[in-house]
């Protein structure tokens, strides 16, 4: 069992090497394969990052902190996207269907990473203000269909694990393209 804050610092430690692994494996994607759609309905690559950045940003920033998102006042128009992705519709619970915003968004690759930069430091400054004990706090996430959580499973899943599963995609997507993968 952890003791003292070693939850907190252990998630630190891998939302941090979640984010190495992802802004790695964005090294090198060029504007094509950035917006290169694939079959089916998987995301391009730039809608894919995007929805990692833009959802930590309006979890960890908007929701969990009690502030308006980067994507709202710092970095309106600075995101390095079009058009924002559509965000949870309060009629219909559950996750929006991002399909036909990925497919029509336009990435702006330094600028979208630049964004995500500043997102991911804030993740950790706050994860940083965080006790073992603010872990149990329980969250509502009814909005997305998963009613009240704990925060430690709003870290796990949506920014740790949402983080990582992303960048897979990435990888693989940057691969059938001919490109490198993982870069780590």
């Amino acid at each position: 069992m952890l003791k003292g804050n070693q939850a907190v610092a252990l998630l630190r430690m891998q939302v941090d090497t979640a984010r190495q692994w992802l802004e790695g494996t964005m090294q090198g994607v060029t504007p094509e394969q950035a917006h290169w759609a694939p079959p089916g309905t998987a995301l391009p690559i730039g809608a894919t990052y995007a929805h990692v950045v833009t959802g930590q940003d309006g979890m960890v920033n908007g929701m969990l902190r009690g502030k308006p998102p980067r994507f709202a006042v710092s970095h309106a128009g600075k995101t390095g996207l079009s058009e924002l992705p559509p965000g949870p519709d309060p009629a219909r619970p559950g996750f929006p269907d991002w399909t036909e915003w990925s497919r029509r968004v336009r990435v702006d690759l330094p600028l979208l990473l630049a964004y995500g930069e500043a997102v991911f430091e804030d993740t950790d400054a706050w994860l940083a203000t965080l006790s073992d004990a603010d872990l149990e706090r329980p969250v509502d996430l009814s909005a997305v269909g998963m009613g009240t959580v704990p925060l430690a499973f709003v870290v796990n899943n949506a920014v740790l694990g949402n983080a990582i599963a992303h960048c897979g995609e990435i990888a693989c997507l940057k691969g059938v393209q001919g490109g490198r993968g993982y870069a780590l």
